[in-house]
């Protein structure tokens, strides 16, 4: 019988994993099913672009998949139950239970409200590429106006300020102010926190610092100091978070949701489960929670598949190496910064700006695509066979 693998969501985690799994496990011994919502890989990196108005590639999972003996379910995940291990999923046919061996979970995350009234009914997002096209239908019906518009992005991190920068270049029409809940790019260097605001001054992004937002209607925000500005568009950008069916499945996880997870991205309270980017609560080399991002699913997407594969196969699993490098922001097509931190998280002095980081953001962007489109490239000839009885619960050997 089959050893049954089943990836949850097919975002860059998810994807990735599927795909290196496939590359490195036999077919004869293991089946390989990934859930998803969507019939597109969604380059969430570049959702932002989308809403402004530009064109990005969404390649077809069917497509991305063919050939590689993986199987595709469109499906939405409603429930898991890692004690009997099975999923739950909702389709157009009615749905059904998909049972696994191994699981991993990788549905990603979804734009954060923090409570806020009127986030949910009145805001825009581009956390997904439904609505981040829906955001481009009102930034199109703000232009057909002639008139020009107002449109408020809030929150000032890596997501709030590419889209700020965006919209701002791409339809300079519009009147764009960013409001930053504390000092514009604090996580920054000096250097590249002034190259940040003479670019915003170059876009025409106008930029409230120090201003907390209380509530949002559906032609303004209104502020926690009594300020009230008025919105064409409300573009909430101020943090992500995880779905709750991990928290509703038994799952050991931590106050925000994400499973926790060892140093190979297995569950401490179930052991055929595993967890990759935002998802997980994974700690880096450096001791420190990874932040949600692209890089992290990346690194803990590497470290799960690398311990499927050793633990099914009766292999040392390989320590992968987890750490956050930096940001690499882009400030429209043209203009970017590339901001390196220490091992304490902690920017470093030196940055890069200008074009150059705006190609090289461009060039890994670009990347991680290529690597979603190419799955089992470098397929190896001879693929690992599962050990006839593969340990779940018992601790492996790590290799150093």
């Amino acid at each position: 019988m089959k050893h049954r693998i089943v990836v949850l969501g097919a975002g860059y985690a998810g994807a990735f994993g599927a795909g290196n799994l496939a590359r490195r496990l036999s077919p004869a011994d293991t089946e390989i099913t990934v859930v998803n919502a969507e019939p597109d890989f969604v380059q969430r990196l570049r959702l932002h672009q989308l809403a402004a108005g530009q064109e990005i590639e969404a390649p077809k999972l069917a497509d991305v998949f063919a050939g590689t003996g993986i199987r595709l379910r469109l499906a939405r995940v409603t429930a898991v139950d890692p004690e009997r291990q099975v999923v739950t999923v909702a389709d157009a046919e009615g749905g059904g239970e998909l049972g696994y061996d191994t699981l991993l979970y990788a549905l990603g995350s979804h734009v954060a409200d923090h409570g806020v009234p009127g986030v949910a009914e009145h805001a825009f997002d581009v956390a997904g590429r439904p609505s981040a096209l829906r955001l481009r239908e009102r930034l199109d019906s703000l232009g057909r106006r002639g008139e020009g518009g107002r449109v408020l992005v809030v929150g000032d991190g890596l997501t709030g300020i590419e889209t700020a920068t965006e919209i701002a270049e791409s339809r300079p029409g519009l009147s764009v102010t960013l409001v930053a809940h504390g000092e514009l790019g604090a996580h920054l260097s000096a250097g590249a926190r002034g190259h940040l605001r003479r670019a915003c001054d170059r876009l025409g992004v106008t930029v409230l610092e120090h201003t907390g937002v209380e509530a949002v209607e559906a032609t303004r925000v209104l502020c926690a100091d009594g300020t009230v500005l008025a919105s064409d568009a409300t573009v909430w950008t101020a943090g992500f978070a995880v779905h709750p069916i991990a928290a509703t499945s038994g799952l050991e996880v931590t106050e925000n949701g994400q499973i926790v997870v060892d140093r190979t991205m297995r569950s401490v309270s179930h052991p055929n489960v595993y967890a990759a980017g935002d998802s997980a609560y994974a700690i880096g080399d450096n001791g420190r929670a990874l932040p949600m991002s692209c890089a992290s699913a990346g690194s803990t997407g590497q470290q799960a598949t690398a311990a499927i594969v050793g633990r099914l196969t009766g292999r040392e699993v390989a320590n992968v190496k987890l750490f956050y490098l930096g940001n690499h922001i882009s400030l429209g097509r043209r203009d970017g910064i590339l901001q390196m931190v220490d091992d304490e998280a902690q920017a470093k002095p030196k940055y890069m700006g200008g074009r150059k980081a705006a190609r090289i953001k461009a060039g890994i962007v670009k990347m991680s695509l290529w690597g979603i489109r190419h799955p089992t490239f470098g397929m190896p000839r001879r693929k690992r066979r599962p050990a006839a009885a593969p340990i779940t619960s018992a601790q492996p050997r790590v290799a150093a």
